[in-house]
């Protein structure tokens, strides 16, 4: 049965129409006979004394009776979501255990987008009055920008034509455009695809290559592409965008932090001659409104955004790209709790069209499948250009020590003064914010914490206060110790960027300096123009956290400073090790980008442990081998399963009440082990105690089905939350 055919024209027809409310199944309503619908259209429904919007999901199911049946009000005036989207909110939702309306809140995030936008003024080309010979080759730009028909806004003229608005409006009032009304233009609706690339290397064209041809087959296709820092790889996976905007398909582009994004725009417009539509929570209701409208609609071809961008509702899907793959902040962990880069690889499956996971440290989980057949692998080995990889040497601690009260090595500190004499500029890496991590008394050994959680209060020398990184609580330094009242007493131990900044100062005080962190960068454009100071080299120094550490490429930048390369292996964390090898592999991959070659050191108290040998040798495989065999002797992912349960409350007894009646109940047997319940770190967060069991079960275990029986079968007080988490990141 054809969608167009779904539901016939007959009396007393009726529809299920999924709403994004926290809510497992669709709802039945009555269709008026003037309404044609179709599944996936856009409804206005009543629930309640509301009246919302909702998806027609399918036929209705026939459990509520006439009578007591509601009708649908109207259908919106937009494409109806396409099949394969709707069985993606579906998919998520059983896979997340998560409500299915909540899943499809995240696709219906910008409910004011579906009734349009005011029609604004707008030019297209006119009869010309004659007199074009004495046109201005400003005013030959501007026509020629609106030669392809299509209607723009003044605005968006004169920035494609690098002219001003007024030059536009001059040439209306001449005849030679024409004003007439459109609805908000949707953003990147015509990127130019025959504007030349870059010259690619030929392990970058056999890459783009293969890549397109997945494009055209229009067929599902998994593919890692694994390329070393500065290898290309972003120019590479372009000639696959092209491809998709060829063949007339939208193209979504992950990225995992709008930091990454400044300098990705910069290469998006030199290639395609415009912006892409932007997806992050920092846009306007403005922005967001047309860029949904324009996705929905189909006009808005290719769209850059965070993981949330993944569930808009595009109209005709062609291409996706993860970039920086293995980046912990695919990981969503509030409301539906999901990772961005295997939701995509399951988009694209059920949408058949390819997807590439894109980075120079592929996660543990990515090179497995690619280890396996599952995912195909294309290898980028070399930088582009011919630059060479940065040496990389270890700083032992132990032997070389800083100066007392000081975190900088007399080693680094002499390559950061030749480097300072060569001319070139200096990266100091610590990926902590603020001044100090920890303020404790000198008398009782009272540790300053935050009321709301239990973690230390962060020392913001700049802004003069004690802050939580967790919950923002902040508060002014006391003068006296709040346990013993010791006066002077507190002191900061450990250093955070703000302290590092001091020291460099201090050493180097002719040296132009900037500190770097996502509290320094107000907004996107002041990190924007901080980028571009780098790049334009008015900074020597730059001091800063992992905002700094992926993406960009500054090309007099030679030295790497890693402060304390050790931070992140405490604690037993699953992926501890692998994570610190990324950042510290994506750090080192500042240096030296073009002919200069550029040199790493890594501070360390631990310089036998086997990520700084596989740093220092450049043996990342070798790490990824070692980091494999000791998960498959634990049976730990990616050779097992894992759930997390995780139970908060703001009162403390019945969030442990709960804890244990869980860990009672907890599936145990010879496939399947439960851990638990013990205090989730951090064990109190923005006031509410939080406690968490963990699921390890065999691969051929349906663990979704396993853990919604058993969480749902054990009742706790509706003030007590129970979440689950399916394939956690981190478990401690």
């Amino acid at each position: 049965m054809t969608q167009s055919t779904l539901f016939e024209d007959k009396p007393g027809r009726t529809v299920s129409v999924l709403v994004p409310y926290p809510v497992e199944r669709a709802y039945d309503y009555g269709v008026p006979a003037d309404l044609d619908l179709l599944p996936g259209d856009y409804v206005c429904v009543p629930l309640g004394n509301r009246e919302i919007p909702g998806i027609v999901w399918g036929e209705g199911q026939g459990d509520v009776a006439p009578a007591k049946l509601k009708t649908v009000l109207f259908k919106y005036d937009l494409p109806p979501v396409p099949e394969a989207h709707r069985h993606f909110i579906d998919w998520a939702a059983e896979y997340t255990l998560s409500p299915r309306g909540s899943v499809l809140k995240m696709a219906l995030s910008v409910p004011a987008a579906l009734e349009g936008e005011k029609p604004v003024v707008a030019y297209k080309l006119a009869l010309s009055p004659g007199g074009e010979r004495a046109l201005s080759p400003v005013h030959r730009k501007v026509l020629d920008v609106l030669a392809d028909g299509v209607s723009r806004r003044p605005s968006e003229i004169a920035d494609l034509a690098g002219c001003s608005a007024g030059v536009v409006k001059t040439m209306a009032a001449k005849g030679f455009l024409e004003a007439v009304e459109i609805q908000g233009a949707p953003p990147c609706r015509a990127p130019d695809v025959n504007r030349p690339g870059a010259e690619l290397s030929p392990d970058q064209k056999a890459a783009a290559g293969i890549l397109s041809g997945h494009v055209r087959a229009g067929q599902f296709k998994a593919t890692l592409l694994d390329g070393v820092t500065g290898a290309g790889k972003t120019e590479t996976y372009f000639e696959a965008v092209a491809e998709a905007l060829r063949q007339d398909k939208q193209v979504l582009i992950l990225l995992p932090e709008i930091a990454l994004s400044n300098a990705f725009l910069d290469r998006f417009q030199s290639r395609f001659g415009c912006a892409p539509a932007l997806w992050h929570s920092n846009l306007t209701l403005a922005q967001r409104k047309r860029t949904w409208r324009g996705v929905a609609q189909g006009e808005t071809k290719v769209v850059v955004g965070a993981r949330s961008a993944l569930f808009l509702p595009y109209a005709d899907l062609g291409l996706m790209i993860v970039d920086e793959e293995h980046d912990p902040a695919y990981k969503q962990e509030e409301g539906v709790i999901y990772h961005a880069r295997d939701m995509a690889v399951v988009r694209a499956h059920l949408g058949k069209i390819p997807v590439v996971l894109v980075s120079a440290t592929p996660s543990l989980e990515t090179i497995h499948n690619a280890w396996i057949g599952r995912y195909e692998h294309l290898h980028l080995p070399d930088r582009f250009g011919g630059a060479r990889l940065p040496d990389v040497k270890l700083i032992d601690l132990r032997a070389d020590k800083p100066e007392r009260q000081h975190f900088i090595a007399p080693t680094l500190k002499a390559a950061v003064e030749e480097t300072l004499a060569r001319g070139e500029q200096i990266l100091l890496f610590l990926n902590r914010r603020g001044y100090a991590p920890l303020t404790l008394c000198r008398t009782c050994g009272h540790r300053m914490n935050c009321p709301r959680c239990s973690a230390w209060l962060v020392e913001h020398k700049s802004g003069g206060n004690l802050q939580c990184h967790h919950c923002g609580f902040h508060m002014r330094p006391p003068e006296r110790c709040p346990e013993c009242t010791d006066k002077g007493s507190l002191a900061v131990c450990g250093p955070g960027v703000e302290r590092i900044l001091e020291e460099v100062k201090s050493y180097f005080p002719a040296a132009r300096t900037m500190l770097l962190a996502s509290d320094t960068a107000e907004s996107n454009d002041s990190l924007r123009q901080m980028i571009r100071d780098i790049r334009d080299h008015k900074v020597d120094i730059i001091i800063g956290t992992q905002i700094i550490a992926k993406g960009h490429h500054f090309p007099q930048l030679t030295c790497v400073g890693v402060i304390d390369a050790d931070l992140g292996l405490g604690g037993g964390e699953l992926r501890a090790s692998e994570r610190v090898y990324q950042l510290l592999h994506q750090v080192a991959g500042r240096a030296g980008r073009e002919e200069k070659p550029g040199t790493v050191y890594l501070q360390t108290f631990m310089p036998e442990h086997r990520i700084m040998k596989a740093m220092a040798a450049g043996e990342r495989d070798k790490f990824l081998e070692v980091e494999a065999f000791e998960r498959e002797q634990a049976h730990m992912p990616p050779y097992s399963r894992l759930a997390g349960i995780i139970v908060s409350g703001r009162d403390e007894r019945q969030v442990l009440e709960t804890a244990k009646a869980l860990g009672i109940s907890a599936p145990q047997g010879e496939n399947i082990q439960t851990f638990g319940p013990a205090p989730a770190p951090p064990s109190r967060l923005r006031g509410k105690y939080r406690h968490r069991l963990l699921v390890r079960a065999d691969k051929a275990v349906n663990i979704q089905k396993t853990v919604r029986a058993w969480v749902g079968g054990v009742k706790h007080p509706a003030a007590v939350r129970v979440q689950v988490d399916i394939d956690p990141q981190g478990f401690m």
